[in-house]
């Protein structure tokens, strides 16, 4: 069985991807894959709408009714039987170990509004203030991620707490969701968020977002404008499905600029080159939120550390954030070694790395910061 190395694998592809049991699939994994019902194939044409490069896409309807068939069916039950004693085992295993607190807890309301400020709260959920935006990436604040039959949560557990509990978040301009794999989008999560914060996602996915007043649905670049910031949809190397059945589901990654400031949020990813090609329209990026974990032995879909390294450098970005590690237990990567081997990606240039341990809190600093500031729970690195 073939697995998908890029979106564009064949015209008529299709795989299941194998993962661990323990990791069921209410991560990134065991999903179905077709290119050829990509939102972004020839097949679904968009249309230029209003001023500007704002596009207006016409969805089908029916992408946004999942439903099973016969075929669909015996699949579900094919994995339930192949995977459903060893996703036992885990979650027993799960229930005797304690969720560690977050080393670090964040203080928003100090955080100024003429600064870029962010601070990691576990997995791919980042809380950002970039220039006055406020904006919360991929919102897992759960104990698990996945869903819940007959009041049992199924799904990973966390290692580690949220750095901060929904009530402690501010007061959000924008929801990114970068995809509906299920640590990443979180209906329980979203369900709590505050509903006029305005949802952004990638194509294919709106149904998720139903409880925001206002949400938008980009494609690969395709923007939108939030309180003077601009959130654009980018190219990543992953993949959009939430279940066996929604092979429709959209995936990217964004970029966020205001002004000469670019911050890029690769969501999930495995090594591409489309990053690259943003040294055409920018001189620098700020920032690079990357992932670095899970790529044991799901290479193909998630990078890592070397290879998000290796990307934040050849989208030239100045400080690189690493997430999407030591939260939850989806590959078979020791915990800590991902952020081990960054620190050895890095090298002498350690400086880049923006952050390493949830709860940290790290600020852009501005030109001709020459020493570079660590605290409890703030970290301000030097331009090098």
């Amino acid at each position: 069985m073939s697995l998908p190395r890029s979106r564009l694998a064949g015209p008529n592809d299709g795989a299941l991807i194998p993962a661990r049991p323990s990791a069921c699939f209410f991560g990134d994994h065991y999903s179905l894959y077709n290119v050829s019902s990509d939102p972004r194939s020839a097949r679904f044409k968009n249309n230029l709408s209003g001023p500007g490069l704002i596009r207006k896409h016409q969805i089908p309807s029916s992408w946004h009714h999942m439903y099973v068939n016969a075929k669909s069916l015996k699949a579900y039950l094919k994995f339930a039987r192949q995977h459903g004693v060893g996703f036992l085992k885990q979650r027993k295993l799960d229930q005797q170990r304690a969720i560690l607190p977050a080393p670090f807890k964040p203080e928003p309301s100090t955080w100024s509004d003429d600064r870029l400020t962010v601070a990691w709260l576990g997995h791919a959920t980042v809380l950002m203030n970039f220039y006055g935006t406020w904006l919360l990436t991929d919102p897992a604040l759960r104990d698990y991620v996945g869903v819940r039959i007959a009041g049992t949560a199924i799904g990973p557990r966390r290692l580690v707490a949220p750095a901060l509990a929904i009530d402690e978040l501010p007061r959000l301009d924008g929801v990114l969701v970068s995809h509906a794999h299920m640590d990443h989008c979180d209906l329980g999560t979203l369900r709590l968020l505050q509903k006029d914060a305005h949802a952004i996602t990638q194509i294919g996915n709106r149904d998720l977002l139903r409880r925001f007043r206002a949400t938008s649905e980009l494609s690969w670049g395709d923007f939108v404008e939030i309180n003077g910031t601009t959130v654009e949809a980018i190219e990543v190397n992953h993949w959009g499905a939430r279940r066996l059945t929604d092979k429709h589901r959209g995936y990217g990654g964004f970029l966020i600029t205001k002004g000469e400031r670019a911050v890029v949020f690769g969501g999930d990813t495995a090594y591409t080159r489309a990053f690259s090609r943003l040294r055409q329209r920018f001189a620098q990026i700020d920032l690079a939120i990357l992932p670095i974990g899970a790529y044991n032995p799901y290479i193909h879909a998630h990078a890592s550390p070397e290879q998000a390294w290796q990307m934040s450098r050849e989208m030239n970005a100045t400080f690189i954030m690493p997430m999407h590690h030591s939260t939850f237990r989806l590959s078979r990567e020791p915990v800590d070694e991902p952020i081990s081997r960054l620190n050895r990606a890095s090298g002498n240039e350690q400086w880049r790395v923006a952050l390493r341990r949830a709860g940290e809190t790290w600020v852009l600093p501005e030109v001709g910061s020459s020493v570079p500031v660590h605290s409890a729970a703030t970290v301000e690195s030097a331009v090098g």
